[in-house]
């Protein structure tokens, strides 16, 4: 089966009322049909609805489209994208470990993985996705995070040399692909370990809807041999050990212990609305990419330092004729100044001033001041972000209203 027909039609099994579009089954509860059939399902010896916080057949239908578009063996859809990324690193790391991050990620990823899991005892470094980095690993190195293409800096990874080095070390690698989705990428076909995704940007499509989602590899299980969490009994559930019991044992137990217990949970309403739009992501995505392409040859000709991949002056290039089959919809350019970015901005009208990307409708935001404002004048340095950058998310409207505006505010 082809992605375009996976987005459509997997996942789902009709019940006796035949309905066409997926039921939103907006329950918090499910009614047990004896108390040993509940205690069955909460000894996890037979499968079934327990919890809308553990699990809902809305949301299954959801996890298991994600999960085979990623070609992975199970997901798990939670409440925004930085939970995703959250519950995927504390899933392999205790106080003490460490977590190898591109020095290119989005701002809040940044922010979680220098600021927030600090006092918890996570150590971090950071490398860059272009450059051989065995030096910086260690033996208490447990993930390598990245994105395919980063926000807002535009570089893509090179997948091979990443992939290789933490392989040789047993390291679990973790890949957001948000801005490529997997119509644009496929991380793990390259050997990621793990994909993540803020769902509430290209695969929503509309703003609608804030989610993540956690793709597991089938290859992932034999690295977990080397995780505590999941070789050694689980003293919160039943002395189970994840890698004797489920076939996909990163994901259950994000789910059985993480969402269970930090309880960030999507709403059945939420995945209803990120069904339906993840149904037409193969053909906006190929539009955004050809929309956002123009609009950066434009902007190269006005004499900006424009990043979009796969321009073949772009210093990505190489990478993204690799790894990518669609960029994104994702351009940014410098300006050069504060002062001139704020009046590029200011000037715009059909590009709204939002921090939000992958709408259909376009969107401009400064990122030194919005998403990457947490990060110093090294980090910001480092992640491709000056004060001069715009980034553009561009949407579904006509290519000439979108350049004719930019020339109005540009000149």
């Amino acid at each position: 089966m082809k992605k375009e027909t996976i987005a459509i039609r997997y996942g789902y099994q009709k019940d006796n009322n035949r309905t066409m579009n997926i039921p939103i089954y907006q329950t918090t509860a499910y009614e047990y049909e004896s108390i040993e059939s509940a205690a069955k399902l909460f000894n996890l010896e037979e499968e079934g609805n327990i919890y809308t916080r553990i699990g809902n057949p809305t949301t299954d239908i959801l996890e298991k489209r994600l999960a085979k578009l990623e070609n992975g063996v199970a997901g798990l859809v939670v409440a925004s994208g930085m939970s995703a990324i959250f519950y995927s690193i504390i899933n392999l790391v205790k106080s003490g470990d460490e977590v190898l991050l591109s020095d290119k990620l989005y701002g809040g990823t940044i922010t979680l993985l220098t600021h927030a899991l600090k006092p918890f005892g996570i150590k971090y470094r950071y490398f860059d996705v272009h450059t051989n980095f065995e030096h910086l690993i260690t033996p208490q190195t447990k993930a390598i995070i990245f994105e395919s293409v980063a926000n807002p800096a535009l570089s893509v990874a090179d997948f091979d040399m990443i992939t290789s080095i933490a392989n040789n070390y047993k390291i679990v690698t973790i890949c957001d692909n948000t801005i490529a989705t997997p119509f644009g990428c496929s991380p793990i076909d390259l050997g990621v370990d793990i994909v993540v995704h803020s769902v509430s940007k290209y695969i929503v499509g509309n703003g609608s809807a804030i989610g993540g989602a956690i793709i597991e590899s089938k290859t992932l299980k034999e690295k977990l041999k080397n995780y505590d969490y999941f070789n050694t009994p689980d003293d919160s559930y039943h002395q189970i050990v994840y890698l004797d019991k489920f076939e996909a044992p990163f994901t259950a137990r994000a789910r059985l212990s993480l969402l269970r217990d930090f309880g960030a949970v999507i709403s059945p309403f939420n995945s209803w609305l990120l069904l339906q739009g993840i149904e037409t992501l193969s053909l906006r995505i190929k539009q955004h990419s050809k929309t956002a392409k123009k609009i950066a040859k434009f902007l190269q000709k006005e004499g900006f330092i424009v990043n979009y991949p796969t321009l073949k002056s772009d210093k990505n290039y190489k990478y993204a004729k690799k790894y990518l089959k669609y960029a994104g919809g994702i351009v940014s350019f410098d300006v050069g100044e504060f002062q001139k970015a704020k009046n590029i901005v200011k000037n715009l009208k059909l590009f709204s001033l939002v921090t939000n990307i992958g709408d259909s409708k376009s969107i401009v935001t400064h990122p030194a001041s919005t998403t990457h404002q947490q990060l110093n004048k090294k980090e910001l340095q480092k992640a491709g972000v000056s004060e001069g950058l715009i980034r553009l998310s561009v949407g579904l409207e006509n290519s000439k209203d979108l350049i004719n505006d930019l020339k109005r505010a540009i000149h």
